[in-house]
C-alpha cells in the first residue's frame, strides 16, 4: 500500500516505515561520525521510541557500544492501519543493533505500571551481564494511572493564576491567530504534576535499587526545559513548569539516595525542538518556527541527536562538567543566548500570517514535524508500495 501523512491536530495518524528507518539510519550515522564515546555500557531508557529518548538510545548503543533496554508504549500495524512511528523507529534501531552485534532489548507496555517495571527488572536480571549504569527517563504522556491506587491522572497545559493571551500557530495550515487560555484549577495543577513530575522516575529508581540492579557510580538523567520569558506563562510559570519543578526536586532527592553508590541524578535542560509534545502546547510552534530561523542564521541550530551526543560526550562521561546554580545540565545554552532571544522577540512582535514565511522557518518546521512520522524524508520513494507490517524481532 502507499502510505501518506494524515494529520489530525498536533499528531499524524499514519507513519511510514521506510521513512522512519531512514531517519534512524541518519542519526546512527551522525553518532558514528562523531566517534567513540567512553560512556556507560548497560543503559535503561524509559520512553525510548521517539524524540530525546530514541536519540539517547542511539547514542548509547552506537557511541558507547552499550547494551540498551528500551521501554516504550507503541502499537503494531493492523491490516491497512500503519504501526505507530515509535514502533517503526524501534524496529529499525533493533535491526541495526543486531547487524552491529550490539544487544538491544525491548519492553513494550505502559511504563507507569508495576507490571512493566517488573518485566523490565526480570529482563535486566536475566539478559544483561551486570547492573545498569545509566537510567534515562524520557517519558512523555498525557495521562498516568497510579500503580498503587489505580487513580487516573490527566495533565493540563494551562497558565496558573490568570488567563494567558498570546499568538499561536496552526502549524500545518500556516496560520497565526490569537489564543486565550484560562488558568488551571488546583486539581489540574496537581494532576499535571502527578503525570509529568518526578514521582514515576523515583519509583523506577527505587524498583531498580530494591532489586540490586544499579551499578556503583550509577547515573540517572531526566529531561526538562526552561525557555525564555516570552513563553513562560504557558510553560515554566504554568502547570508544566510546576511539574518540571517537581522533576528537578526529585533529582535532588534521588542524588541523596544514590550517594552511597557513588551515584547521582541529573536533569538536563534541553533545547526546544519539534516533538509530538511540543506541538501540543499552544504558542510553542510559533516560537519554534522563529527560533529555528534565528539559530540557523547564526549557525547555532542543533537537532535531537546533536543534543544527545553533546550530553553523553561532554556531561555524562565528565563528572566535573559544569552545571548551573541548580545543578542542572544546560544543553539549551545556545538557544538562551541573549542575541538569539532578542532577535526572536523582535520577530515575534512583527510576525503575522501574511509575513510568516518571510520571518520564520515555517516550511522547515512543517518538514521536521512530518519527519517524526517518517514523511518528507529525503531519498524515500513515497510513491512505492510499502508493507506496513514490520516486525520488531531481528
Amino acid at each position: 500500500m502507499k502510505i501518506e501523512p494524515k494529520t489530525l491536530g498536533y499528531i499524524c495518524t499514519t507513519a511510514h516505515p521506510i521513512g522512519c528507518a531512514t531517519r534512524v539510519d541518519q542519526d546512527i550515522a551522525a553518532v558514528q561520525a562523531h566517534g567513540v564515546i567512553e560512556g556507560p555500557k548497560r543503559v535503561l531508557v524509559i520512553g525510548s521510541s521517539m524524540g530525546y529518548g530514541l536519540a539517547s538510545r542511539i547514542v548509547a548503543a552506537f557511541g558507547c557500544r552499550a547494551t540498551t533496554v528500551g521501554v516504550f508504549l507503541e502499537r503494531q500495524s493492523a491490516g491497512n492501519r500503519t504501526a505507530s512511528a515509535g514502533w517503526y523507529n524501534t524496529a529499525a534501531f533493533s535491526r541495526r543493533c543486531h547487524e552491529a552485534g550490539i544487544p538491544a532489548l525491548n519492553i513494550n507496555g505502559d511504563a507507569f505500571s508495576a507490571e512493566v517495571k517488573s518485566r523490565t527488572l526480570d529482563c535486566i536480571r536475566t539478559e544483561l551481564d551486570g547492573p545498569i549504569d545509566l537510567v534515562v527517563y524520557s517519558l512523555a504522556a498525557p495521562r498516568r494511572v497510579d500503580p498503587s491506587t489505580g487513580t487516573r491522572f490527566s495533565s493540563a497545559i494551562k497558565p496558573i493564576g490568570m488567563p494567558y493571551e498570546a499568538k499561536t500557530l496552526d502549524l500545518m495550515k500556516g496560520e497565526i491567530s490569537s489564543v486565550t487560555i484560562q488558568p488551571a484549577t488546583d486539581d489540574e495543577i496537581e494532576q499535571t504534576v502527578s503525570v509529568m513530575g518526578g514521582e514515576d522516575w523515583r519509583l523506577w529508581i527505587e524498583a531498580l535499587e530494591g532489586a540490586n540492579l544499579l551499578a556503583d557510580g550509577i547515573q540517572t538523567v531526566a529531561y526538562s526545559y526552561v525557555g525564555p520569558p516570552l513563553i513562560a506563562p504557558i510553560y515554566r510559570q504554568g502547570t508544566i513548569g510546576r511539574a518540571k519543578n517537581d522533576l528537578e526536586e526529585t533529582a535532588r532527592s534521588l542524588s541523596k539516595k544514590l550517594h552511597p553508590r557513588n551515584g547521582r541524578a541529573l536533569v538536563a535542560i534541553n533545547k526546544a525542538l519539534v516533538t509530538q509534545s511540543s506541538s501540543a502546547i499552544p504558542v510553542i510552534p510559533l516560537y519554534l518556527s522563529i527560533l529555528f530561523r534565528v539559530m540557523r542564521e547564526k549557525h547555532l541550530h542543533e537537532g535531537t541527536i546533536d543534543q544527545m551526543i553533546r550530553l553523553f560526550a561532554n556531561y555524562l562521561t565528565e563528572p566535573e562538567a559544569p552545571l548551573d546554580e541548580e545543578n542542572r545540565i544546560r544543553l539549551d545554552d545556545k538557544e538562551m543566548r541573549s542575541a538569539v532571544q532578542e532577535e526572536v522577540l523582535r520577530i515575534w512582535q512583527e510576525i503575522s500570517t501574511e509575513n510568516l514565511a518571510a520571518l520564520s522557518d515555517i516550511e522547515r518546521h512543517q518538514r521536521d514535524f512530518l519527519h517524526l512520522f517518517g514523511f518528507q524524508v529525503e531519498g524515500v520513494d513515497y510513491t512505492a508500495d510499502v508493507d506496513p507490517a514490520v516486525s520488531m524481532d531481528c
